[in-house]
């Protein structure tokens, strides 16, 4: 068997080895088995299971009508040949007879395939091109045969032919195409590919004109195309087409925008309350359904009594045993997703509790100096806007008054003009009166400030005089409890209440809590309880309760202690 994996067939077209072996392949015109692989190109050959593995090949004789081919010596090591080159379609013929013609040639190697070319050569070989790839493994098979030309013995018209790869200029040529084309189609794919998943670019932004605004203008009091708008709005803004000419008309644009604020509010509270109604529908959906499972669970329970347990078979008994633990589990599920619903709830109502607590308590006198103080800038400012457009107003009225005007039409034109100069003095004294009061706010908040820092001193002063920073009775503690330890027992039965409910929840606070924290609290159970009255109350009572100062640096606090069992172990 050579390098082919065929089987050799007579002249009659009838197998050598065996009837019922049935080989495609087989050309009776050469008297040559054509390979698989040369007929099907990309197909190799497949061995059937019924064939032996190694099956000896024996090659017959050709006839031709020029030349006689015969086979070399079927025990001889096959031909050799040479790496294929890529794209091969030229083979080498060597050993051809002296006398052998390029027409003998051309009738042998016609019947292997279409030839394009032939090139001969004086000493006994020729070059032979085909049009396909698959027609040189036709040619190879003829390679070892012993050609002799008609019947004569003469030693020139005899040889024996080696058929070889040949590397050719134009079969690496045209590989190189084919190649660069399956390269460029591959190219063109990933492109279309790329294309086709890259997301779309944005449109182009225009540029700006008077005529380009006043669209931008209208499309931005529009909801469907306000976000397109504000888009080109920015871009405008970004690359400076804002001068002292387009101010008025880019600040009237930005307006515009700010008019969508009390929109998005209201659509903000309209989904907020659709979720809310949305959670109360599926609370009661869930609470809907826990009840079923509770009445499934009450048919279970029913059936597995004794007077009813007793009727059912073992098989039934254990399905309805089985049944039960279903749902059992599943009612528990649920109800396990109920109560986390209603933890959700408490957690986020005693949070708007605790933070509305927190905003009655907190001292918020420079947070609301500065608010006023910058809601005073944002007004100046405006006003200031304003006047800039009057002006500009105002200067252009008496350009066009300077050009030409008629003597008869002085009268109407000097009419608007006064009014605006009426305008332009109202809005300037109502400018420099803003000014002043933001001055006086600005000083308001500077005296705030100073205040705030002179008290950070002194409490950092009485924390160095501390135990090791850490705790200071503050000074005039003692004072107001000498004052107050004159004012005598509780007056109301208000103040006993309030005293019990201040000395359980500073019991269970051993480290102390903050007025604040105890004014919260306390505020739950009666809201018409002050902060000042529970520190009086507390200062009235110095045996009982104690103010000390704890914390290092920023996070330094008064806290108020129980001190109760202190005086009874030294009583």
């Amino acid at each position: 068997m050579n390098n082919l994996g065929v089987v050799p067939m007579g002249m009659t077209g009838q197998p050598l080895v065996s009837d019922s072996i049935c080989i495609p392949g087989f050309d009776p015109s050469l008297g040559i088995i054509t390979p698989i692989n040369a007929m099907m190109p990309g197909i190799s050959l497949i061995q059937p299971p019924h064939m032996p593995l190694e099956l000896p090949v024996v090659k017959e004789i050709i006839h031709c009508k020029s030349c006689t081919l015969f086979p070399q010596n079927p025990n001889l090591p096959p031909p050799s040949t040479r790496e294929r080159p890529p794209g091969c379609k030229t083979v080498f013929v060597g050993g051809l007879p002296e006398n052998a013609s390029e027409e003998i040639v051309r009738e042998l190697f016609d019947q292997c395939g279409d030839i394009i070319a032939i090139r001969k050569s004086k000493k006994n070989f020729c070059h032979i091109r085909f049009s396909e790839e698959f027609m040189v493994d036709k040619a190879l098979y003829l390679s070892g045969y012993r050609m002799r030309i008609g019947s004569s013995t003469d030693k020139k018209d005899s040889g024996r032919m080696h058929v070889d790869f040949a590397q050719a200029r134009d079969d690496l040529y045209e590989w190189e195409c084919k190649q660069r084309f399956a390269a460029r189609e591959e190219r063109h794919r990933r492109k279309v590919q790329e294309d086709r998943l890259r997301p779309p670019s944005p449109p182009p932004i225009m540029h700006f004109s008077e005529h380009e605004a006043g669209l931008l203008a209208e499309r931005l009091k529009d909801d469907n195309n306000f976000s397109e708008a504000t888009a080109v709005l920015q871009s405008w803004i970004d690359r400076g087409e804002v001068n002292r000419r387009t101010a008025n008309h880019f600040y009237s644009m930005i307006q515009s925008a700010n008019s969508h604020v009390r929109r998005l509010m209201n659509e903000k509270a309209l989904h907020d309350e659709e979720m809310e109604l949305a959670k109360e529908h599926f609370k009661n959906a869930m609470l809907a359904i826990l009840t079923q499972f509770e009445q499934i669970t009450a048919v279970f329970n029913a059936s597995a009594k004794q007077k009813a347990w007793d009727h059912f078979s073992k098989a039934q008994r254990r399905n309805i045993d089985m049944w039960r633990k279903q749902c059992e589990e599943l009612r528990n599920a649920h109800s396990e997703e109920i109560m986390g619903i209603r933890r959700e709830e408490e957690m986020e109502m005693s949070d708007d509790d605790s933070d509305q607590g927190a905003r009655k308590n907190t001292h918020l006198d420079d947070s609301v100096l500065a608010v006023q103080a910058y809601a005073l800038r944002e007004e100046n400012d405006s006003l200031r806007w304003q006047l800039d457009a009057y002006r500009n107003e105002v200067e252009l009225l008496k350009q066009e008054q300077g050009r030409a005007c008629r003597p008869e039409e002085n009268h109407v034109q000097e009419q608007p003009l006064h009014l605006l100069h009426q305008s332009l003095h109202s809005m300037q004294q109502q400018l420099q009166s803003l000014q002043e009061e933001l001055r006086r706010k600005e000083q308001e908040l500077e005296q705030a400030r100073e205040e705030s820092s002179s008290l950070e001193g002194e409490l950092l002063a009485l924390q160095e005089k501390g135990v090791n920073g850490y705790t200071a009775i503050l000074p005039g503690d003692k004072e107001r409890r000498g004052e107050s330890a004159d004012r005598g027992p509780l007056q109301t039965e208000k103040e006993a209440m309030l005293l019990g409910i201040i000395s359980t929840f500073l019991h269970v606070h051993p480290f102390g809590a903050n007025i604040e924290y105890l004014w919260s609290y306390i505020q739950r159970l009666d809201a018409k309880v002050s902060a000042g009255e529970l520190e009086r109350l507390m200062v009235r009572l110095p045996r009982m309760f104690r103010q000390e100062l704890s914390g290092v640096g920023a996070t330094l606090e008064k806290r108020w202690r129980f001190c109760g069992f202190e005086g009874l172990q030294s009583a």
